[in-house]
């Protein structure tokens, strides 16, 4: 079987398990608000991540499901609340949540993601200490999302941003959740705090390559393809590495801090940044990520699943959106 395979075929379990442990309740609209997005699909990698680490450090997906549920429920209440702070109209090629229930109502269906999330992760049947690790480890996360968030935002106020903060805040804001993913799959699974760390540094690895990567396909990838509007990182003026390198060249973009900028206008930032090298110069740096995220499964024996994880590292950087 494909990564793809295998990333659904667990899926299909997570998917069953969020009808189970989030149905829609009253008042209907407030779980349809919360639902919406998380039913629109989405590539489930973050729950299959602490699948497969609980299942090569010797637990099964069925006692972990709760757990995968609350990661991608956190996941999804982050994409609500960025898509309103981002003035985002567009998510997995439908309206954003906002678009449709309102900023009030998108508001709180993130919330609800948020509480239920920790609700969820609850009902994992594991020892008391190692689920409270767990619990302990998301209530981190999530602080630092918001903390990554807020440092992106206060980057568009600003007319200079240096790579280091870049780092961190991608750090923060996205490849936290997949370290915590990793993290939680191996202390469900049994695993020692040593090996448990070392996972935990795959997924924050993998996840900056995957971010970085991230800001690669908002540049070059058509939104019919994207999900979202082609360069909208670049319109709101989000200093990406690609920018930061940019700007660090002495190169001039028009078309930055500026809303609803042309096709044309796109193509010829794009290929700006193509030909002083800022872009590949980003995909190099998330390769090099990825590898080193890689070399920290080095932790896990050789099996079935450590191989799967292997591939999930290098899907971050070969995907098309």
């Amino acid at each position: 079987m494909t990564l793809v395979d295998e990333i659904k075929k667990r899926s299909v379990h997570v998917d069953a398990a969020i009808d189970e442990l989030l149905p829609v309740a009253h008042p209907e609209e407030l779980y349809k608000a919360s639902r919406y997005l998380v039913d629109a699909g989405g590539k489930r990698l973050r729950p299959a991540v602490l699948i497969l680490v609980a299942e090569a450090t010797g637990s099964d997906l069925k006692s972990v499901l709760p757990a995968a549920v609350a990661v991608e429920l956190v996941h999804n209440f982050t994409l609500i609340h960025d898509d309103i702070m981002d003035k985002d109209d567009v998510r997995r090629g439908r309206p954003a949540v906002h678009m449709i229930w309102g900023e009030a109502g998108a508001i709180l269906a993130g919330d609800t993601l948020y509480s239920k999330a920790f609700s969820i992760l609850s009902k994992v049947q594991n020892e008391p200490s190692r689920i409270l690790k767990c619990m302990d480890i998301l209530s981190k996360t999530c602080t630092e999302i918001c903390e990554g968030q807020w440092l992106d935002m206060d980057f568009e106020k600003r007319e200079k941003v240096s790579k280091a903060e870049y780092i961190e805040m991608v750090e923060k804001k996205t490849s936290v959740l997949y370290a915590a993913a990793a993290k939680i799959g191996a202390l469900l699974g049994g695993a020692s705090d040593e090996t448990a760390e070392a996972l935990s540094e795959y997924g924050r690895l993998i996840g900056i390559g995957f971010q970085m990567y991230d800001d690669v396909l908002d540049m070059v990838t058509p939104q019919e393809v994207l999900g979202k509007v082609r360069g909208s990182d670049l319109m709101e003026g989000k200093h990406t590495l690609i920018v930061i390198d940019a700007f660090e060249k002495g190169v001039k973009l028009d078309i930055f801090g500026k809303g609803g900028a042309t096709q044309e206008e796109t193509d010829e930032a794009v290929r700006t940044l193509t030909e002083c090298g800022s872009i590949d110069y980003v995909k190099n740096l998330a390769i090099s990520y990825i590898n080193e995220g890689k070399a920290k499964l080095d932790a896990l024996r050789d099996c079935p699943e450590k191989e799967l994880l292997l591939q999930i590292a290098d899907y971050m950087i070969s995907r098309k959106y």
